[in-house]
């Protein structure tokens, strides 16, 4: 059953919310889709893939889905070169806002599932420009810094507790503390380059 994509759009932010102790295959599994992906399509098109958000810190609970960053030079390209591939292969498509509901900058995302159609990754592709590599920091911020990693995790538990099936609820309610950790994370690594 091919569904609409304002039937997919519906699936997607009402699926449950489930956090889930920290998970060390996390870290084999982010490398196996890299390497299919970097195997799959040419370096003229995917520059190159990060492996972020709270699966990539280790020891940090989750949702138990890979985020990816990839690096693509451009996102014309990825429309016409990469969907068509990804979404033959069984990957769900939304040409997604940056931030709010109608950006102006908007990036190519895609959810993988496994057999069970459970989620197993999201590949947020990004030109070199886009603000979304600040994850990064935040990324590295947390692997470093255990107080924030904890008051994250408390924070996360919660959050999936009170928006069970609202992943936009959930998702804006982290912002703040998000938003609040990357500008430390600046500010940190911009004094440790000095």
């Amino acid at each position: 059953m091919i569904l609409s994509l304002d039937e997919r759009i519906q699936r997607a932010v009402k699926e449950e919310i489930s956090i889930v102790p920290y998970n060390p295959e996390w870290i084999s599994s982010f490398q196996f889709e890299k390497e299919y992906l970097l195997s799959r399509f040419t370096s003229d098109i995917i520059v190159r893939i990060e492996h972020f958000g709270s699966t990539a810190v280790p020891g940090l609970c989750a949702k138990p889905v890979i985020d990816m960053l990839a690096e693509v030079r451009s996102l014309e390209e990825v429309k016409k070169v990469i969907v068509p591939v990804l979404e033959s292969e069984g990957y769900e498509y939304f040409w997604r806002p940056v931030s709010g509901d109608t950006g102006p900058d908007f990036y190519a995302w895609f959810i993988k599932r496994n057999k069970s159609s459970i989620r197993t990754h999201h590949i947020h592709m990004v030109e070199k420009d886009s603000v979304l590599w600040e994850r990064l920091l935040f990324r590295d911020y947390l692997k470093i810094s255990e107080e924030d990693s904890r008051q994250y995790a408390e924070l996360k538990y919660y959050l999936a507790e009170k928006y069970p099936n609202d992943r936009i609820s959930y998702t804006n309610a982290k912002t703040e503390f998000i938003t609040f950790v990357t500008k430390k994370a600046k500010n940190f690594f911009n004094k440790k380059r000095r």
